[in-house]
Order: structure tokens, then C-alpha cells, then sequence
């Protein structure tokens, strides 16, 4: 008996659940989980595979039947072709679709605004330097006369 959500439970699980979730099986020792979830959020394997052995020191059967719920939920990663793209306003450029959208760092992005603010700054000193200048004073004068 097939259930009703049965195709779409497929359908989402070859499509990476819409997030472009997959099991890494190139990369992976076991069943390519760690490295899928790696290549997902963009760090690196071995960070994964610690946390992951670090779930088992403290958690135990929990870490154990997590992985083997997402090596059951996650397929194995398709060809580069079929991975869905999205556009990354910021750096103009498609960029396969995450999770989470791509932005740069707090202090990298501070850093950014800190710029643009001593670079509107020093544009408002200028302007300000060249309104109370004399030589303003003297050209306003000057076009005042060709007025009358």
C-alpha cells in the first residue's frame, strides 16, 4: 500500500529537501553524512566529524541515531548539473543554494560601514572647507554682480 506522501517524501529527498542537502559520498568514511553537512555549510569536514564524535562522547545513542536518520533522509549528492543555483545579490554571481544566505562576517561588514562613513565624512570636511573659504565668498560676490 503506497502512502499519499509517499512520492513527495521521495521527490524532496532527491531535490536535497529544497536546501541542496546531500550526503557527500566522495568525501565520506562512513556513509558521507559529515562531509554532506560540511559541503552544506560551507566548513570544513573535520569540524564536523568532531562535533559528531563529541555528540557521541556526551549524547551517546542520540548522536548514533541522528547520523543514521540523515544518511536515511539525505541522498547522495548528484551530479554538479543538478544542484539548484540561486543569485547572491551581494556579490553578483549564482551560487548554489544553502541554508543560510551568504553574508560576510559582523566585523567584515562593520569594517565595510566604517569606510563609507570616513568617506562620506572627509567629502563633508571638503565641502565645508570650500563654502567657508574666501574664494567662495569671492565668486558668490562676483555672481551676485552679474545678477544686477
Amino acid at each position: 500500500m503506497k502512502y499519499k506522501y509517499q512520492g513527495d517524501f521521495k521527490q524532496k529527498k532527491k531535490q536535497g529537501w529544497a536546501l541542496n542537502l546531500y550526503r557527500n559520498t566522495q568525501k565520506g568514511y562512513i556513509g558521507g553524512v559529515c562531509a554532506g553537512l560540511a559541503d552544506h555549510f560551507d566548513i570544513d569536514t573535520w569540524v564536523v566529524r568532531l562535533a559528531v564524535f563529541g555528540g557521541f562522547l556526551f549524547l551517546g545513542g542520540f548522536t548514533v541515531m541522528a547520523y543514521i536518520g540523515l544518511w536515511v533522509f539525505l541522498d547522495p549528492k548528484p551530479d554538479y548539473e543538478d544542484i539548484e543555483y540561486e543569485y547572491d545579490e551581494r556579490h553578483h554571481t549564482y551560487r548554489p543554494k544553502k541554508m543560510f544566505k551568504y553574508a560576510e562576517s559582523a566585523s567584515a561588514r562593520l569594517h565595510k560601514a566604517k569606510d563609507k562613513l570616513n568617506t562620506i565624512a572627509a567629502s563633508v570636511t571638503n565641502m565645508e572647507r570650500h563654502v567657508t573659504s574666501r574664494k567662495f565668498d569671492l565668486n558668490r560676490q562676483f555672481s551676485d554682480l552679474k545678477d544686477d
